[in-house]
């Protein structure tokens, strides 16, 4: 498995080689993800294995996901045998400005936005 943040979301990735897609479930409880998948396979009657090294399977990952993520929009995909599962940033962690406001002799006040040239100390 790896994740790695891009941007505005975070990007986990993992390899399941041989999981049918429809046996990979994905849930969020509160903060905590859950990735289950499962390996089935399917052999006729009457095959005689000469050897088996890849055998049936269930996989089981959790994570436990901070605060700020936006859990109502994970979103996933699953493409030659490799999970991505997108996890957006919540607005609330996202980087902000902040608007200084600064008040006048005259009580008037402004933004940082409002002002043109070099802004002075006011003095008391």
């Amino acid at each position: 498995m790896d994740l790695y943040r891009d941007g505005d979301h975070y990007v986990l990735t993992a390899d399941l080689p041989g999981i049918d897609p429809g046996s990979v479930d994905i849930d969020v409880d509160g903060q905590l993800l859950t990735i289950r998948a499962e390996r089935t396979l399917t052999t006729g009657d009457g095959v005689k294995w000469i050897t088996r090294e890849r055998e049936a399977a269930s996989f089981l990952r959790q994570l436990n996901l901070g605060q700020g993520v936006d859990t109502e929009r994970i979103s996933a995909s699953y493409r030659n045998g490799v999970l991505s599962v997108t996890i957006p940033v919540s607005e609330k962690a996202k980087p902000r400005k902040i608007a200084v406001e600064q008040t006048d002799a005259s009580g008037t006040e402004s933004t940082a936005s409002d002002r043109v040239g070099p802004v002075e100390p006011v003095e008391p």
